[in-house]
């Protein structure tokens, strides 16, 4: 079974490091990978389970928020199976 997929956009490579600590702090995910998109824009994926990853998506983007730079949040409870490999580590 798939592990739930969440992910955070930031506006600067700070913004992403802090929601990334309070994603990992609050819940049980695993950071699988981040990515430079270009134009100072940074995304974290974490993935859990569904709970898991709900709860730290909301604490990190508190946390972008706070240092102002959140762009995006996004939650996929049970991405399919084209995801893993190549674009997202399982």
């Amino acid at each position: 079974m798939a592990r739930a997929l969440g992910m955070i956009e930031t506006k600067t490579f700070v913004g992403l490091v802090e929601a990334t600590d309070a994603m990992v702090k609050t819940a049980s995910v695993e950071l699988t990978q981040y990515e430079v998109i270009g134009g100072s824009y940074v995304t974290a994926c974490v993935r859990g389970d569904v709970g898991a990853v709900r709860a730290a998506v909301a604490a990190g983007s508190a946390a972008a928020q706070r240092v102002g730079d959140l762009v995006a949040a996004h939650i996929i409870p049970a991405p399919d199976t084209q995801l893993e490999g190549p674009i997202l580590k399982p």
